[in-house]
């Protein structure tokens, strides 16, 4: 048991944009504890589906995909569609003196369910309360998953090639960044509470936090002259900057990344490299207007190398390239692999899983490692008990 200087966060979460915030908040050693619904008559899966996506670990429960956002947590199943499973739910806020309490559930269902702010503030009047959902509760009964609101806020139209079909990010962009956004709410929250000894509510709305995002795209409307200007799919290519893209080599890919004309005098005074050289490619706008010749020719010299040559030789002049790396390739950078977050699984194997943003003291005491994403319920009658 922790003590209580502790943070207690109570989340109502499944899925992964709620997850991923509290994971956060597991990084500072805070007390996390989960809620789901408990199985019901008739079977079905119970509790939070991403518990059963990606590979079967040797429980029903408790499945790969669930695992990662959900280490060094602790889960308690209540009904809240009973009047005992409320109850229980402000019993708990009050007795365990939670200071957070989140869910992304659809906003229609707050008061259905006895989460809402104004009842649950009842049991803790310095609760912190926070709510993620697809559009914030001027729509509450609007579903959000990803891909398909990547697709609405416009993410999907600006990624893929230009001639090929929109495509989404290759990881849940806009989940992640809700569950940053709630994290971030919540700590300014606290320091906001330090003064004023009250709770707060908090909304958390996926697309604005995705529309907050477009901060290259959007402003585009007030400045270009007409609609072709505007931003579309650029493939591997930056839309500002020239030359910013990816080249083939011996063994691979890498991209290269130059960001002002002092780096491109810099490149193109490279031996073999001076044929990039022209007076009018001199300035950012030069190049844009001949981009293409500048990515052939500087294709043509790249194939020449492999990608540690070619890399190496453009860190040597304080350039910024790297090779395109597999997530395998990834996980083996020695800045990353030394930093993993660890959990033992139920088989009694060690697994490295992910690094966190930022090194917190905590993880740092407990060399990296927390326990394993709790099966459903799992503390039930441990929480009961210290009721």
């Amino acid at each position: 048991m922790q003590s209580k200087k502790n943070i207690t966060v109570l989340s109502l979460e499944q899925a992964l944009a709620l997850p991923f915030a509290t994971q956060r908040m597991v990084q500072q050693g805070w007390r996390v504890i989960r809620v789901e619904s408990p199985a019901e008559a008739g079977g079905g899966n119970a509790g939070d589906p991403n518990r059963y996506i990606g590979e079967d670990l040797g429980y029903h429960d408790l499945h790969s995909y669930y695992i990662a956002p959900n280490i060094g947590k602790e889960a308690i199943t209540i009904n809240l569609k009973k009047k005992e499973g409320q109850e229980l739910l402000l019993k708990i806020i009050k007795e365990q003196q939670v200071d957070v309490f989140m869910c992304n559930t659809l906003p229609k269902g707050y008061k259905q369910l006895g989460i809402d702010f104004e009842t649950l503030q009842k049991a803790n009047p310095e609760l912190i309360w926070c709510g993620i959902s697809a559009m914030g509760p001027e729509y509450p009964d609007r579903a959000g998953y990803d891909p398909a609101l990547q697709a609405l806020m416009g993410y999907t139209y600006l990624t893929g090639e230009s001639d090929g079909k929109p495509v989404p990010c290759g990881i849940p962009i806009i989940d992640l960044k809700a569950g940053d956004e709630a994290f971030t709410q919540v700590l300014l929250a606290m320091l906001e509470k330090n003064n004023t000894r009250r709770g707060k509510e908090i909304h958390i709305s996926m697309a604005q936090c995705a529309a907050s995002w477009l901060i290259t795209a959007l402003p585009q409307l007030e400045f270009v002259k007409n609609d072709n200007e505007l931003f579309t799919r650029s493939g591997n290519e930056h839309r500002s900057f020239i030359p910013c893209n990816v080249y083939p080599v011996k063994d691979g890919f890498v991209y290269l990344a130059i960001g002002n004309d002092s780096q491109w005098a810099k490149f193109n005074a490279l031996k073999g490299f001076e044929t990039l050289h022209r007076p009018e490619r001199k300035t950012n706008q030069g190049r844009m207007s001949d981009k293409e010749n500048i990515y052939k020719e500087i294709g043509e010299h790249a194939k020449q190398f492999t990608a540690k040559e070619f890399v190496d030789l453009c860190l040597s002049i304080n350039l910024s390239a790297s090779p395109v790396n597999t997530i395998k390739e990834v996980a083996s950078l020695e800045f990353i692999s030394k930093k993993m977050l660890k959990t033992k699984l139920p088989d009694g194997k060690t697994v490295s899983l992910f690094p966190p943003a930022v090194e917190t003291e905590f993880l740092k005491k407990n060399g990296y490692f927390l326990t394993l994403a709790p099966r459903l319920g799992e503390q039930n009658e441990q929480i009961t008990s210290e009721l």
